[in-house]
């Protein structure tokens, strides 16, 4: 009887042996920050004679640079100070949200470099028209980037719904249904640097994207196991388990403002009634503290100017938003038992007031006996923590993975 195991691939041949390592040495570069050729040899397992090799490359194709000396600790002479170059290969992405776009270009070290925001209301407008302006947006960026020696190689567009295969299946805050957002703002960059070549363009969840800038610059420590909820005019998810995002069968994993908290409830976007996001989402918390919304983001800050003075109505508004995101997210803990759970967006600057009443509901609700109030479980995403930053870091990945496909500039295959 014949096998029926699933057949192995190619034996990898001497040069994929050796663009692996190539990219195992700049990743190690990178996470350190700054690092010797013996101390990389240690903590990837090669020769120093080997890893001297790779980095000799690294550093002729122009993503490393090396410069001082450095004192490793270890016996021996010192070495020299191995650092990820700050010109080259450059990330962008762009976060098209309700009420604005947000563009940031990283470099190869994960550093934000250039950033544009600009408040626009994106509700009810076509949207070709939107990811015009974001792609006008982005088409300044570039040339910010540009005169920083840093060439882009692809973009990521951060969207708030449900995306898939480069469209956005349903968004219901922008009102989109089956849009091609790739290939319109795709369309729309090109137009606006004619002569230029043209990037691919990939697309992600806003959240999800979020929720890879904390795993990646955010201060979770030893952390790598936590969901991520980001407050905006909707309530948006994300599940990092063991490092590693989890998309769900289709792509469409974490839509936790969508789950309902009262059938009987307000009217929702997406055709349900009750969802979390009329409890806790933007326009929810505003109607509740009678502050009226607009787009240019004020009525957030007024929030918390009112809540940091005191204000019965808005500190209760407040609490009871906290109260609803803790009894979600008790279910949410109770399924999925994350180390911790991060609250970004406008819930970042908001934690005064909403942690309290969201904690007692998790130390009320969650099963395990793992949760209690000040534990920490409960924490506020960091200022690096942002989709835009998630996106263009996205793209990075491309680079470390295969920093040899990249050598030459940008790869557009």
């Amino acid at each position: 009887m014949k096998s029926k195991l699933t057949p192995l691939g190619p034996k990898a041949d001497k040069d994929t042996v050796r663009r692996s390592n190539l990219s195992l040495v700049l990743r190690a570069v990178r996470d350190e920050g700054e690092a010797t050729r013996a101390g990389v040899a240690a903590r990837v397992g090669l020769t120093r004679a080997a890893v001297s090799s790779l980095v000799e490359q690294l550093i002729d194709i122009g993503f490393l640079t090396e410069s001082g000396k450095t004192f490793s600790g270890q016996a021996g002479r010192p070495g020299t100070a191995l650092k990820v170059a700050r010109t080259g290969p450059s990330g962008l992405g762009v976060e098209v949200n309700i009420d604005y776009v947000s563009v940031c270009v990283v470099d190869l070290a994960g550093t934000g470099r250039v950033r544009l925001t600009e408040r626009l209301d994106n509700r009810g407008a076509p949207p070709a028209e939107v990811l015009a302006r974001a792609a006008r947006i982005a088409a300044r960026t570039l040339e910010s980037a540009c005169e920083q020696e840093l060439f882009p190689i692809g973009v990521t567009l951060a969207l708030p719904g449900l995306v898939s295969g480069g469209a956005v299946r349903q968004a219901p805050n922008l009102g989109w249904n089956q849009v091609p957002a790739d290939e319109l703002f795709a369309a729309a960059l090109a137009a606006e640097r004619p002569g230029r070549e043209a990037l691919p363009v990939s697309s992600e969840n806003e959240a999800n994207l979020a929720a890879l800038a904390e795993l990646w610059f955010g201060g979770l420590d030893t952390v790598r196991s936590f969901l991520y909820l980001t407050g905006e005019i909707g309530v948006g998810g994300a599940l990092v388990i063991n490092g590693e995002l989890l998309r769900g069968a289709h792509g469409f994993a974490g839509e936790i403002g969508h789950v309902v908290v009262d059938a009987e409830g307000p009217q929702c976007r997406c055709g349900s009634r009750g969802c979390l996001e009329q409890y806790a989402g933007q326009a929810a918390l505003l109607r509740a503290a009678g502050i009226e919304e607009s787009g240019s983001g004020s009525g957030v800050a007024e929030l918390e100017r009112r809540a940091l003075a005191g204000d019965e109505r808005a500190v209760a508004a407040v609490a009871e938003a906290g109260r609803m995101l803790g009894r979600v997210l008790s279910g949410a803990v109770n399924l999925l038992d994350p180390d911790a759970v991060v609250l970004g967006g406008i819930y970042r600057n908001l934690m005064p007031w909403l942690s309290p009443p969201a904690d007692e509901e998790l130390t009320g609700r969650v099963v395990s006996g793992l949760w209690s109030p000040g534990s920490g479980r409960l924490r506020a995403s960091s200022v690096a923590g942002d989709a835009a930053r998630g996106a263009a870091a996205l793209v990075m990945t491309g680079v470390l993975a295969d920093p040899v496909a990249y050598a030459d500039g940008p790869k557009t295959g």
